[in-house]
This record gives structure tokens, C-alpha cells and sequence, in this order.
């Protein structure tokens, strides 16, 4: 489609007018920079609206919708099929992006004349570089090219996408994504004006945590909806594109921390500059993994047979080399002292405890990337979760004792809090609560325990005033979440067995009845009926037009103490 590509190209154009006029400087160019970022951002939207119009109005001359949509589909799921594909999550990505751009754009009008507003003005050209590099990736591949033959319906959705929480998951994790560009822009518009300025960090800060709450809420809703659809027993099964959002998460935490050490410490700066490098291009490489079809053999989400996959890699080759080349060449600018006070200090703790989140970060990194690195070899293979589990478990461990040393210091050598008896009892209970299930591993238990002190050392810290209420809620989440994690993967139980219908068994400790198969009205779906303890539970099978399954989802009886999950197969 030839407007489509058109509109694109134009927001291609202005995007590099907006760098150009940006790094040019001056109030004609600061204004042209600023109209031209808008102009982006309204481009992107027309292209947005002219491929949600084609998906309702059932244009299957256009590839991408007799891909993704079809005249049957439910109006929830033809909207969703807008980022059903690689194409449209691309367009999606730059539509958020340049939202964004447009709230940097109005920033740099905010304030007056100075060296921060000369930071403002060479960020939004930094960012709209970016702008440019994305809008290449949605140009290498078209939404709007033409289907070739014509068709008079189109394929539909995978059935394992038409449901609510896989309809919101991509938009929330590309908020994530794209957010995330500013932080970086922020780094590099500093670095070009003045490498020793920290005006820029608490701008990036809110940037990064408003990215980062967006990408963690985005993986919680993938992995709730790989629980309860995917059948396979769990919300996580470190799969290489689960990873690839997970490891720009975990950058994007040790970011945020950093940026905070880098406003009370000045000579944590370059660590600060070079996290946020790092933070946007592992969202880029992940993004290559996932589109470029190196992982077809290896992930159930991942897009195999793509031809975007060079233009993936070169553009997380310049974001990367480029700012390195940058922190580099101005290495010699950045103040010179000491990092921290001495090895009580919250300052230290701290960078340790990012160290080793950016350790653990690593070795997922490396875990997803096995496919890659040995087919370079000749010979691709992955790496299974007990891989992940043995090398994340230690450095975790010590992460989480960290957060709560930490927690119980201030800024500066020897200031500490008064610990009291919180957190003995967080770390006593965080000990029980898995050896009341049964877990009697090691390493699981430590970590539970540590974690849950963690939770209540961030409580005592909130409570004498050295911990805010955001970070309290994020660090208590996270305490929470590692626990329940234990709870969860370790203390689970299996087991398979061949079921006829009303035979009662003792399972696990649960009467589990098989009631028969029920057909829905519609005859596009079928139940299979369970009895757990008296109470009735359904696991659905979707099924294609022609009778056959098409997607099955597990029955769940949710308890107090766990969930009983039965996933059947014929």
C-alpha cells in the first residue's frame, strides 16, 4: 500500500530533520526541532490509524491483515491483531515512541536558557536518531505490503492469542521498550554537552521507572497468561524470549539504582552513563532474538522465517558502538574521587548489589543467547532451566541479602539504622515457610529466608524515614515475589495418570473425578469436566472449524495453599 509506506517515509524525513534541528541549536531551530518531533509523532499515528482501519474494515489484499485477521473474528481480537504480528508491533513501538518524543519536545521549551536546556534540546536529537533507526525497522518490513494472491478471508489469530491477557501483553511490554529509549537519550545528550552534569539523571530516573514498572507489569501478564492457557504447569519456563524482556527488566533495575547513586555521588557517573547505554540496547538485542528467526527452533513465541533480522542487528550495532564510542572519547571529563565511603556505606552496598543484578542479568544473557552463539558453531542447541536455576540461584542470594543491608544504611560511611528485631523475624519466617511444604533443598530456603528479610528490612527502613514508599513497594514486591517463586517451582508436585470417566483418585491429596467431555453450543470449543474435592473445574479445548483441537487450556481449582492444575491431552 502506497500511502502507507508514504506516510512512513515522511516520518522517517522528519524524524532526521528533528536531529538535525536539534543538534543545530538556536531558538529557530530549537522551534523547528519541536514542530518537526510533533510532525513525527502525528505521521506515525495517521500510518497507525490507516492499518487499524484496513484490519476493521477486513482489507485482505493487505498481507498483514489476511495474516493476522479474519472476517469472523471477535472486535476485541481484530483490534489486538493490530500487534499480532512482527509488523505491527514494530508500528506499535514507534507510535509509542514518538508520544514520548513528543513530551521530551515540550520539555526543552520548559525551561530557560543554560546548559540544561542546551542537555534537553541535545537529548531530543539523540532521541530522535532513535525515532529515525525505528522507523527503518517498521520501512524494512511493511505492514502495508499487498497480499499476493488476493484472498477473501484471512487466517485469523492463533487461537492461543484470543484471550484478554495476551491481547494487552504486547502494548504494555512496547511502553516498556520504548520508554526506555529516554533514559539513554539523556545519557548521550549529556555526555555531548557536558559529561560531569547530573541535571539529566532525574529526569532519566522517572523516565526509567515509569519504563521499568511497565515492562515488569508486561511480563507478569505473560507469564499469568502462559499459566492459565498454555497448559504446561507454570508461568515461567525461561524460555530464550521470556529471557529477552526479562534481562532489559534487571538492566533496567540496576539503572535506576545507579541513576539514584549518581545524585548523591558524582563519580558514579560514568557507571550511570554506561548503564543506560547498555539498558536500551539489550532491549534491541532481545527485540533481534526474538524477530530475527534465530529462535524458531527453540522458543514457542518467537518469529521464525523473517527477513528483518540484519536490520535488527545493525541498528543495535550503533545504538551500542555509538554510545560507547561517546562515553569513551569523554572518559577524561568525568570527576575524579572514589565511588563510596567505605565498605559500610549504602553507596557501596548498593553498587554491589547491582553488580551482582547485572551478573545475573549476564548469565540469562548468555543462557538465551546459547542458540546464537552455537549456531555460529555449526551445531545450535539451548540450554534447558536447570541451567538457569543453578547459576541465578547463589548471585540472587546475595543480591537480596544485599538489598537488605543496604536498606539499613544511609548515605555515607558509617551511617546506619537501629536494625531491631524486624528483620530476624522476616528471615525466620521467610525459613519456615518452605520447610512447612516440604522443601528441604538448600539454597531454596536461604533464598526465601534473605528475601523475606529483605521485605522487612525495606519496612524498617521505610518506617525511620531512609526508604521511600515507591521503593518500599518495590522492594517488598520483589522479596515477595522470590519467596512465593520458591514456594511455587520448588514445593510443586506431578503427576500423570490415565483418567476414565466418573473414576474417582486420591491425588496429591485431592479426589479428582473425570465428568466427560461437554461441546459447546457453538461447536468451536469442548470442555473437559473435572471434580476436585466436590468442586467442578474445565479445562477448554478450542477447536478449528473442521472439529479438530486447535488450542487446549488447563483446569485450575485455586486454594489458598495452591492451585490443583489439570492439563489434559487425549
Amino acid at each position: 500500500m502506497m500511502a502507507g509506506d508514504a506516510i512512513l517515509g515522511a516520518a522517517l524525513g522528519l524524524a532526521l530533520a528533528a536531529a538535525l534541528s536539534s543538534f543545530l541549536g538556536g531558538g529557530t531551530m530549537e522551534r523547528l526541532a519541536r514542530v518537526c518531533t510533533a510532525l513525527f509523532a502525528a505521521s506515525v499515528a495517521a500510518a497507525s490509524g490507516l492499518l487499524m482501519w484496513m484490519i476493521l474494515s477486513d482489507r485482505f489484499d493487505i498481507a498483514y491483515v489476511a495474516a493476522y485477521s479474519s472476517r469472523e473474528l471477535a472486535m476485541a481480537y481484530k483490534v489486538s491483531s493490530f500487534w499480532a504480528g512482527q509488523q505491527g508491533s514494530f508500528l506499535l513501538w514507534l507510535l509509542i515512541h514518538g508520544l514520548a518524543g513528543c513530551v521530551l519536545a515540550s520539555r526543552v521549551g520548559s525551561v530557560g536558557q543554560g546548559e540544561d536546556r542546551d542537555i534537553r534540546r541535545s537529548a531530543l536529537g539523540v532521541f530522535s536518531i532513535i525515532s529515525a533507526l525505528l522507523a527503518i525497522l517498521v520501512l524494512a518490513k511493511s505492514p502495508f505490503a499487498p497480499q499476493e494472491p488476493a484472498v477473501l478471508n484471512g487466517a485469523g489469530l492463533n487461537p492461543l492469542l484470543q484471550d484478554p491477557w495476551m491481547a494487552v501483553h504486547p502494548p504494555v511490554i512496547f511502553i516498556g521498550y520504548a520508554l526506555l529509549a529516554v533514559p539513554l537519550a539523556g545519557s548521550l545528550g549529556a555526555l555531548l554537552i557536558n559529561p560531569c552534569s547530573r541535571t539529566w539523571l532525574a529526569t532519566a530516573r522517572r523516565w526509567c521507572l515509569v519504563a521499568w514498572a511497565f515492562l515488569g507489569a508486561g511480563i507478569f501478564i505473560g507469564g499469568y497468561w502462559a499459566y492459565k492457557v498454555l497448559g504446561w504447569g507454570g508461568y515461567w519456563g525461561w524460555d530464550p524470549v521470556e529471557n529477552s524482556s526479562l534481562v532489559p527488566w534487571l538492566a533496567a533495575a540496576v539503572l535506576l539504582h545507579v541513576l539514584r547513586a549518581a545524585q548523591v555521588r558524582e563519580t558514579i557517573l560514568p557507571v550511570a552513563h554506561l548503564a543506560a547505554i547498555f539498558c536500551f540496547s539489550l532491549v534491541l538485542y532481545g527485540t533481534f532474538l526474538t524477530r530475527s528467526g534465530v529462535l524458531g527452533d527453540f522458543s514457542v513465541h518467537s518469529f521464525s522465517g523473517t527477513s528483518v533480522g540484519l536490520a535488527i542487528a545493525l541498528v543495535n550495532a550503533t545504538v551500542l558502538l555509538g554510545g560507547l564510542i561517546l562515553l569513551t572519547m569523554r572518559a577524561g571529563r568525568f570527576p575524579e574521587g572514589r565511588m563510596y565511603e567505605g565498605y559500610g556505606s549504602r553507596e557501596f552496598i548498593l553498587l554491589l548489589g547491582m553488580l551482582l543484578a547485572a551478573f545475573i542479568a549476564g548469565l540469562v544473557f548468555i543462557g538465551m543467547s546459547m542458540p546464537l552463539l552455537t549456531q555460529m558453531a555449526g551445531h545450535p542447541a539451548a540450554v534447558d532451566s536447570s541451567f538457569y536455576i543453578r547459576t541465578t540461584l547463589p548471585p540472587t542470594i546475595c543480591m537480596m541479602l544485599a538489598m537488605a543491608m543496604a536498606c539499613l544504611r544511609l548515605y555515607g560511611a558509617g551511617r546506619t539504622l537501629r536494625a531491631g528485631i524486624l528483620p530476624l523475624a522476616g528471615l525466620a519466617v521467610g525459613a519456615i515457610m518452605p520447610l512447612a511444604v516440604g522443601i528441604r533443598e538448600a539454597l531454596p530456603v536461604i533464598l526465601s529466608a534473605v528475601s523475606m528479610m529483605a521485605v522487612a528490612a525495606s519496612i524498617q527502613s521505610r518506617r525511620r524515614g531512609a526508604l521511600g514508599a515507591s521503593g518500599l513497594v518495590a522492594h517488598a514486591g520483589a522479596g515477595i515475589a522470590l519467596a512465593a517463586m520458591v514456594l511455587a517451582g520448588t514445593g510443586s508436585r506431578s503427576e500423570t495418570l490415565e483418567l476414565s470417566p466418573g473414576e474417582a483418585h486420591d491425588i496429591l491429596g485431592h479426589e479428582i473425578v473425570y465428568r466427560g467431555q461437554e461441546f459447546a453450543g457453538d461447536g468451536l470449543s469442548k470442555y473437559y469436566v473435572y471434580s476436585v474435592d466436590g468442586r467442578e473445574a474445565r479445562a477448554l479445548t478450542k477447536l478449528r472449524v473442521n472439529g479438530s483441537d486447535a488450542a487446549r487450556e488447563p483446569a485450575i481449582e485455586r486454594t489458598f495453599t495452591g492451585d490443583v492444575y489439570i492439563a489434559p491431552t487425549p
